[in-house]
């Protein structure tokens, strides 16, 4: 059967197997989907072998999103625009094509699972690393009125933005976001997983809007109950999680699967 992978350091944690095995029952495809974890100096021999033993495709993972975006035969203009690679397909050639589905899952995760329009809302990033860079070509998409990231290093963040168009992506301090509000909020940041902040301000996120945690844990992130706390919606990555591995499987399979049912066996398995 067909070979595909994620690759990653640590990946015993990764969701992606049983995603991806849901994905395959759903669309009466016949393929093995499985979890390596590759030594931090072992990537680039690790993908060749498995491209040598006939794997069709892989998903990658931390740290080595930026070492597939190195390796690609040829990336898409969203693994462009990312700075990294989460997705390697073979080509026509049996080469790799880099991709990037990072930002569409989220974007999808927000407008389809939740109904959010992004169009016209200002919107907030916090944090300026690859997480960040790999989801702001597809907000920006969405033609928001205002997309800002804040930053604790404000050169990381006006790096980020001075990819895009001058006025299209701003960026900021974390001080600077004082007596500013937003209705969406992301976080893009990694301390919501040793349970902090970052220093937010009152009166940041409107009552009403939407704070979302790109990560996910067994319980609500801190930003996700920050963000209830504010009375507006709180929500995890779990979702973008889905959506963008739905993404990978429609590169490889030309096949879209029904995500909600594997979000629903997501979410009840954390819970219980």
């Amino acid at each position: 059967m067909d070979q595909y992978a994620v690759f990653g350091h640590p990946i015993s944690h990764s969701k992606s197997p049983l995603i991806h095995r849901q994905f395959a029952q759903q669309t009466d495809q016949a393929l093995v989907y499985t979890a390596q974890e590759v030594a931090l100096d072992g990537f680039a021999a690790a993908l060749r072998r498995f491209q040598a033993e006939g794997g069709k495709g892989l998903n990658i993972t931390v740290p080595f999103k930026q070492a597939a975006y190195a390796l690609a035969d040829s990336l898409s203009a969203r693994a462009q625009l990312a700075g990294a690679v989460n997705t390697l397909s073979r080509d026509a050639n049996g080469g790799w094509q880099g991709d990037n589905t990072d930002g569409i899952g989220l974007v999808r995760d927000l407008t389809s699972n939740h109904g959010l329009s992004l169009t016209h809302k200002r919107v907030l990033i916090l944090g300026a690393g690859g997480a960040v860079r790999g989801v702001l070509g597809p907000l920006l998409d969405q033609q928001p009125a205002q997309l800002l990231i804040a930053n604790r290093t404000l050169s990381k963040a006006e790096a980020l933005a001075a990819l895009y168009p001058a006025g299209t992506v701003t960026a900021c301090s974390y001080a600077e976001l004082i007596g500013q509000q937003f209705e969406v909020i992301i976080n893009g940041t990694s301390a919501g997983l040793a349970d902090a902040l970052p220093p937010l301000p009152v009166g940041l996120l409107a009552a009403g809007g939407l704070g979302y945690d790109m990560v996910y844990g067994n319980r609500p992130t801190v930003f996700v109950q920050w963000a209830q706390a504010q009375g507006a919606t709180g929500l995890d990555g779990l979702g973008m999680l889905v959506e963008q591995a739905a993404e990978s499987f429609y590169l490889w399979r030309g096949l879209r699967p029904h995500t909600a049912p594997v979000i629903a066996a997501l979410r009840a398995a954390i819970q219980a």
